[in-house]
């Protein structure tokens, strides 16, 4: 299977602490309809971190059921210990997930070695796909590219969202793994040059508040209308800083909930709602950007 487009990470919706399904079935449909290609349900921008594992396995469950096949769901599915990420990764697998999308460990800071023994102990136990993640920044943790091509050799391990914000390692990762492997973009800012260099699509947080452009700029690329894309490019940057102006999802919940797409902003610590001054500053971009 090759994955490609725009599949958003979307944010859990809370409501006094516990997770707001009618409002999570909303902003499925808003997607849907807005030309998203795909749900990552637990990802990062989904709290998975501070889901409880019933929690985290019945929103994978919702979200499967409610997209009912019209476009793709890659769970999210990862973990510092291994057992515990294919307990999550095989859930997903037994309720319909088109993948799982698997961080790689955090804290404990496995080698490179360890990160090759762990993913091949997951996807060798799964029959979907595995779309490995990346993000150095959260992790402590950068799978090279070397580990990335030998991942890339075992069945079920199709792709890597790619969160280093390193160009020329994204073009290592493409020119090491062939075409046969997916690189998805991760660093919202950067959808426009990753693509350039052979990256399918996007798993933006970004694409949250603005699912049609980050879409359209994927797809017009694709057409070969670099000149659209560029447009888009630029049109985005802003709104895409500003996504990451505190710790993603907290500009996000802000930006649905002004949007009037999620009731309440509300986040589970450690997280915290926006600071006033970048709250306000998040509201001139939404403005400027024609949202608000």
């Amino acid at each position: 299977m090759k994955f490609s487009g725009s599949i958003v990470p979307i944010v859990t919706p809370f409501k006094e602490g516990k997770v707001d399904y009618a409002t999570l079935e909303e902003l499925i449909e808003f997607h849907i309809k807005e030309g998203t290609n795909g749900f990552v349900p637990c990802g990062t921008t989904g709290e998975s971190a501070t889901l409880s594992h019933e929690e985290h396995k019945e929103v994978v469950d919702f979200v499967v059921r409610r997209v009912a096949g019209r476009v793709l769901v890659v769970a999210g599915a990862g973990s510092n210990s291994t057992v515990e990420a294919l307990e999550l990764a095989k859930y997903a697998e037994s309720v319909g997930a088109d993948a799982v999308l698997s961080i790689t460990p955090y804290y404990n800071k496995p080698t490179q070695e360890g990160v090759c023994a762990h993913f091949s102990y997951i996807a060798q136990r799964l029959s979907i796909p595995v779309i490995l993640y990346n993000v150095p920044s959260r992790t402590g943790v950068n799978m090279s590219p070397a580990t990335l091509a030998r991942l890339a050799e075992v069945e079920n391990i199709v792709g890597v969202k790619e969160a280093s914000g390193d160009i020329h390692q994204v073009s290592e990762i493409i020119r090491l793994c062939g075409e046969d492997f997916s690189l998805i973009c991760g660093e919202d800012a950067n959808l426009l040059p990753i693509l350039s260099v052979g990256g399918v699509g996007a798993i933006a947080a970004t694409a949250n508040v603005a699912p049609a452009d980050i879409a359209t700029l994927i797809k017009e690329f694709q057409a070969g209308h670099i000149e659209e894309a560029r447009k888009l490019h630029y049109k985005l940057l802003p709104l895409c800083d500003a996504m990451f102006s505190e710790t993603n999802p907290s500009p996000a919940k802000e930006a649905l909930n002004m949007m009037g797409l999620l009731p309440s902003p509300e986040l589970r610590l450690p997280l915290v709602p926006l600071k006033k001054d970048s709250r306000d500053k998040l509201r001139s971009v939404l403005t400027e950007y024609g949202l608000l």
